[in-house]
């Protein structure tokens, strides 16, 4: 068996037992951490596959910001899970059936789906020619030569449902104790401070002595 044969079946291992534990895990900050795992070794076997970009990709955007912040929002919003399963057995037989049925889905599509094939001499010749290539480079000059209007687009679509999430959860707080700037600048110390003219002290007197 080649190494990369090995550490294909040790990521997929490893893999399934983080995907395993994410549902049946009882605290949600261990599902959290169970899933960066997960992800982690999708990634691992992203590079074996020479997909280096999304490889690349699934560590950056998932486990370096969603997954961070999934964390940081389960952490901070301190769930009780004793609520949260009050439901599990009640669901549980319908969600097993579903599992199930995808997994079948699954099952049939590897199985039966794609039987074998014969490649053509020229289609392998092919292939071998381009397996020097970086396809990281390739997804780059496609990206910003053909499907660069594409992409300008959906970074638009992005750009403007950042925005609209932001002005839909922005509201005024009623007990805040924000001041407007330009009201700031407009005032003057003659409406701030007033010089009250008070009496001058008395000395204190002196207590009268006992005879």
């Amino acid at each position: 068996m080649e190494f990369q044969t090995g550490f294909f079946y040790l990521f997929s291992a490893v893999l399934l037992f983080a995907a395993f534990r994410t549902v049946t895990a009882r605290s949600p900050v261990h599902a959290v951490l169970y899933l960066m795992l997960a992800f982690s070794q999708a990634a691992a076997i992203w590079l074996l596959l020479k997909a280096e970009f999304l490889g690349i990709t699934l560590v950056l955007v998932y486990l370096g910001a969603v997954m961070v912040l999934f964390l940081f929002v389960v952490m901070m919003l301190d769930i009780n899970v004793e609520e949260l399963r009050q439901g599990f057995w009640k669901n549980f037989p319908l969600a097993a059936i579903m599992g199930a049925g995808i997994g079948f889905e699954l099952i049939s599509v590897l199985w039966i789906g794609f039987p074998e094939m014969v490649v053509a001499p020229e289609v392998a010749q092919t292939a071998m020619h381009l397996a020097d290539h970086n396809n990281t480079r390739e997804i780059g000059k496609l990206m910003y030569s053909q499907y660069f209007v594409a992409v300008e687009i959906a970074a638009v679509i992005l750009l403007v449902g950042m925005f609209a999430a932001i002005a839909l959860t922005l509201r005024q707080r009623k007990d805040s104790k924000a001041i407007d700037p330009s009201i700031q600048v407009k005032v003057r110390a003659a409406d701030r401070l007033e010089v009250v003219s008070l009496p001058a002290t008395r000395p204190a007197q002196q207590p009268e002595s006992q005879a």
